[in-house]
């Protein structure tokens, strides 16, 4: 079989299933699995699919984003060793931005109680849990985006100015090598730009599932933030810890 026949194979069967094995791909089209592999790579390379442990699964659209019911249920330990590894980031007397989002949500719950803390957010669900810790708070004013619960826009934009940041959590949809960090929405991404620019150091929070996914609005290149996140695939790990600073922790 020729290259661009298992090609397209590989991409019809993805049509079909959204997520193939590398076995399967194997069987399919009676090829070894280290010429699969090299398909996949090859694939993943031209933006085609992208490459998971053991196989490979579809791209997101470019504007594809759940809702914050839907992103609560995935990933949840990966979402919780995540959130509790960053929380050491942070030192007595931080002022820090916490993004809406469902990994930085998790965030709140480790939060030190012996430190002297301020918390500034757009997340309207992180509210109660920072009030119930009883944590100094701030929301930005703004739209609330329905989808999310994140507060942004002009308000958002004109409220998040008046601050610095000691340290800011962000949570994105899209992490590649050379297109940076990535959310559907341009009104999300100017927010979280923004918080990146206030703050002395930036921290993004995400699960190994958003790396080489690509949204439609760009936040930031890959080096103007640490990754923090439960990348288990060793050789992802190694592309991205040569341009950019990673903490990969345990589930």
């Amino acid at each position: 079989m020729l290259t661009e026949e298992r090609h397209q194979m590989i991409l019809d069967l993805l049509k079909e299933k959204e997520i193939v094995k590398i076995q399967e791909l194997v069987e399919a089209t009676n090829a070894s699995e280290s010429t699969i592999r090299r398909d996949l790579t090859q694939l993943e390379k031209a933006k085609f699919l992208k490459r998971v442990h053991g196989g490979a699964t579809k791209l997101k659209g470019k504007l594809s984003e759940p809702d914050v019911k839907e992103k609560s249920l995935k990933n949840i330990e990966a979402k919780k060793a995540i959130a509790k590894y960053a929380a050491k980031m942070i030192e007595d007397e931080d002022c820090i931005y916490i993004d809406a989002g469902t990994t930085t949500l998790q965030l709140i719950d480790y939060l030190p109680n012996d430190k002297d803390i301020v918390v500034v957010t757009n997340g309207l669900t992180h509210i109660e849990p920072l009030l119930t810790r009883g944590i100094k708070t701030y929301l930005l004013g703004g739209y609330v985006k329905p989808r999310t619960g994140a507060l942004i826009g002009r308000g958002a934009m004109s409220s998040i100015e008046q601050y610095r940041f000691d340290k800011c959590f962000l949570g994105v949809n899209g992490i590649h090598k050379e297109l940076g960090f990535t959310t559907p929405d341009p009104d999300e991404a100017v927010i979280k730009r923004k918080a990146l620019q206030l703050s002395r150091e930036g921290f993004v929070l995400a699960d190994e599932s958003k790396f080489n996914e690509i949204s439609f609005s760009k936040i930031a290149d890959i080096q103007e933030a640490t990754i923090i996140t439960n990348q288990s695939d060793q050789d992802v790990i190694a592309e991205y810890a040569a341009i950019t600073d990673m903490k990969v922790v345990g589930t």
